[in-house]
């Protein structure tokens, strides 16, 4: 079986690029206000997903395995 992901985006810092949805646009969809929601956010790993977070002009997405917490992007230091 393949890793699970936690996806989240920080709406704080979310401005609306939809390139997340240009890269995956099964994996997020915007709101009223222009701001990213993933469409699951306990989701089997993917490149789109992961397209889709490295493309975020301002980084608002981040991806973590499912269960231990550790970080796929962005990645550690």
């Amino acid at each position: 079986m393949g890793d699970r992901w936690q996806v989240e985006v920080d709406r704080s810092i979310c401005i609306g690029s939809a390139q997340c949805i240009h890269h995956a646009p099964d994996g997020f969809h915007l709101d009223t206000g222009r701001q990213s929601h993933p469409v699951d956010p306990e989701t089997d790993a993917n490149e789109k997903v992961l397209a889709a977070a490295e493309s975020c002009p301002v980084e608002a997405i981040t991806i973590t395995l499912l269960g231990s917490g550790e970080p796929v992007f962005p990645p550690e230091e």
